[in-house]
């Protein structure tokens, strides 16, 4: 009975907690509070060298921790508690079941691309067809729950809507036409060979709540470690960006058609690690809270699935023609929706 109440009162207490975090959110909503960085270039060019970066990142964590933290939150919540069982058992087919799970559930299992390798590598053996398997391994880097807040809240919801929409055509398209060639189906036949095999029905007994919540917040610890050494180093590269680049260099290489084409070519194939495109983004086309050129920054932003650390990593798994298929699919979209995305706003 007494460890019954301890478990009652330890989930409670994580729950209590979730709830502040949201409240906290909701309220700087309601207040209007900027979540994003307020010093412009010309106050950070008035400090010395050394000391922009401190400015910079205490600027930014004296107004986006409360962003952070319920990211983090939020991210180990749905990591722990969503029936990755569901995924894995619908996912099997190719038809429109298939890509609708890839396209709901991949931005809220994971938050990078070296992340969803491993996963992407689970669900194959586990039988799921090739095309939604695809769809799933680009979505989820592209457009995942972390990337589009902090899109939002950093550089503009416009953008984020934008990140979206691009990112689920992308994906679904690389989906389905790997799913027709005849790599991807050998690859899919044998994955569904090697998952044919049959297994004794284990039923599964779910930890008690206080042990899942616990484990939420761990893993959303884990998740902290893993990405803000290189979200801090990414905010210093970009203090020195907001407060050294010349406009004049951003609107004569970073803007137009050669602008997207640069973008494409560096997003992705230079790996960024996952929220630092977003920051980077903002310090090279963001100034004075005008953005110089929506489409290039677009196409910036849609570079994380088809870098080459982790096109290596899915080449053990799926050979080189379906990474070169989804690469060349992967970066051919972020340049088509630069340019659509430049031409309907204006800024191309």
């Amino acid at each position: 009975m007494e460890e019954n109440v301890k478990r009652r009162i330890r989930a409670g207490l994580i729950l209590a907690f979730i709830a502040v975090v949201i409240g906290l959110l909701v309220w700087s909503r309601i207040q209007a509070y900027s979540l994003a960085p307020t010093y412009k270039p010309l106050e950070l060019r008035a400090y010395s060298p050394w000391l922009i970066p401190l400015v910079y990142l205490y600027d930014y964590f004296s107004h986006a921790w409360i962003c952070l933290l319920f990211a983090f939150s939020m991210a180990g919540l749905i990591y722990e508690l969503v029936p990755k069982e569901t995924l894995t058992k619908h996912m099997g087919s190719s038809k429109v079941t298939g890509y609708t799970l890839a396209l709901g559930i991949a931005p809220f299992l994971t938050v990078c691309s070296c992340t969803m390798v491993p996963l992407f590598a689970g669900i194959l053996y586990a039988g799921a067809g090739i095309g939604p398997a695809i769809t799933f391994l680009l979505m989820a880097p592209a457009s995942n729950f972390l990337a589009i807040l902090l899109t939002g809240e950093l550089i503009s919801w416009e953008v984020a809507g934008a990140r979206i929409i691009a990112s689920i055509m992308v994906a679904l398209t690389a989906g389905i036409i790997i799913s027709k060639t005849p790599w991807g189906r050998q690859i899919e036949k044998e994955y569904r060979m090697s998952s044919a095999s049959p297994a004794s029905a284990v039923e599964a007994v779910k930890p008690p709540l206080d042990e899942r919540l616990m484990a939420a917040l761990k893993f959303a610890g884990y998740l902290a470690k893993q990405i803000l050494p290189y979200f801090i180093a990414g905010l210093i590269a970009v203090s020195y960006l907001e407060a050294y680049l010349p406009e004049e260099i951003i609107r004569g290489y970073l803007t137009g058609v050669g602008g997207i084409l640069l973008a494409s070519a560096l997003g992705g194939p230079l790996y960024t690690p996952t929220l630092v495109e977003i920051v980077l983004g903002r310090g090279i086309w963001v100034r004075e809270g005008t953005i110089l050129s929506k489409g290039a920054l677009l196409s910036w932003l849609m570079g994380q699935p088809y870098d080459f650390a982790n096109a290596l990593a899915v080449s053990r798994i799926t050979r080189w023609k379906v990474v070169a298929s989804y690469v060349i699919i992967a970066w051919a979209g972020s340049v088509i929706f630069g340019l659509l995305y430049g031409i309907l706003s204006g800024s191309l």
